[in-house]
């Protein structure tokens, strides 16, 4: 029988693209284990419209 998985695919947003009127969001997937992390992920990732780190929020 199969293990149950417990690591699902998330999507991470920028957030200063996001708050400024620009066309074009950032994002990345990536995955999280949901039960040793419930909350949402915050990861400072690098921006391919600002050319700077800048800090990725989950969504969804």
């Amino acid at each position: 029988m199969a293990k149950k998985d417990n690591r699902v695919n998330i999507q991470l947003e920028c957030q200063s693209c996001r708050k400024s009127g620009l066309p074009g969001v950032a994002r990345y997937c990536s995955e999280k284990n949901k039960k040793t992390t419930t909350a949402r992920l915050e990861i400072k990732k690098y921006c391919k419209f600002e050319r700077k780190h800048t800090t990725f929020k989950e969504i969804k």
